[in-house]
């Protein structure tokens, strides 16, 4: 068996279509969706991150508003930004990069953030509707990879799913999407007995450890024609890759995203698809 491929470059580019029409209808009614990013501090890689998801924006017609902070930069004098973007009826949506410089209090910064305007959909607030099952702005990694499951037409239900990961920003909330899907979830981590047993065991795996000397998911560690998810970014030999050894993996499963080419291009389009959905919402309300 040779793994079919779950490409990335197409689906977000459907996603981009899709909202760049959006974006369209809005402007038609006199909205110009518009979404404020925030960088704290001088990490190479946030900023790489929030130049390419400004680009994005631009692409389909979103405006976008930068703020660059020092790494020095308080907490309180953060908060009040935020509160300033939060009432300003022009922004849409309020992006703030991680993470945020030592001296800041993550969870405070994301709990200041209007729900309305969370494209990160990583407030206390989304979180909670995301677990009842009404969630609107939810994570973007999780639901670009429910996206990927949609356009290809996978079906989760009855599966049994390992996600290797616990985080806010992937692990708990993808867990949650899987079980509205009828999946049946394990979450496992670095604390996690037996782990090699239940990956084997595993209708669908969804890997995001982001670190290949650490752990590297083989062919010889997954089913035959089991579901591989790639979310993990690492370097090796100055080479982007992810926490799959993609050509073992491959000759096992019978679906693999690929990285790059694969989640991390939906995470970036459901960022878009957040910001027009929460342009939208604001729309409805003010009228």
């Amino acid at each position: 068996m040779v793994a079919r491929i779950i490409d990335g470059k197409v689906v977000s580019a459907d996603v981009k279509s899709k909202v760049k029409k959006a974006v369209e209808r809005l402007k038609d009614r006199g909205v110009q969706p518009c979404l404020a990013t925030v960088l704290a501090g001088d990490d190479p890689a946030s900023a790489t991150y929030v130049g390419s998801k400004q680009n994005d924006a631009k692409e389909v017609g979103i405006a976008t508003r930068d703020h660059r902070l020092a790494a020095t930069f308080k907490q309180s004098e953060l908060v009040e930004l935020v509160q300033l973007l939060n009432n300003d009826p022009e922004i849409h949506g309020i992006l703030v990069q991680l993470p945020l410089p030592k001296q800041i209090d993550e969870f405070e910064i994301i709990a200041a953030l209007s729900p309305l305007k969370d494209v990160d959909g990583l407030t206390p607030y989304n979180s909670g509707m995301l677990q009842s099952g009404m969630g609107l702005l939810k994570p973007c990694t999780p639901s670009g990879i429910m996206e990927l499951f949609d356009y290809y037409k996978i079906d989760v239900a009855g599966m049994d799913a390992v996600v290797v990961n616990r985080s806010n920003l992937v692990g708990k909330p993808l867990a949650l999407l899987l079980l509205e899907r009828d999946a049946t979830v394990t979450i496992c981590h670095s604390k996690t007995k037996d782990l090699d047993e239940k990956l084997r065991n595993a209708d669908l795996v969804v890997t995001a450890v982001g670190n290949r000397p650490r752990f590297t998911l083989t062919g010889s560690m997954i089913k035959e024609g089991s579901i591989v998810i790639d979310v993990g970014t690492a370097r090796l030999d100055n080479k982007l890759v992810g926490d799959a050894d993609f050509e073992s993996v491959k000759q096992k499963a019978s679906w693999v995203t690929p990285v790059p080419g694969g989640v991390g291009l939906m995470t970036r389009a459901m960022l878009l698809k957040n910001t027009v959905t929460a342009a939208s919402i604001a729309r409805e309300m003010s009228r």
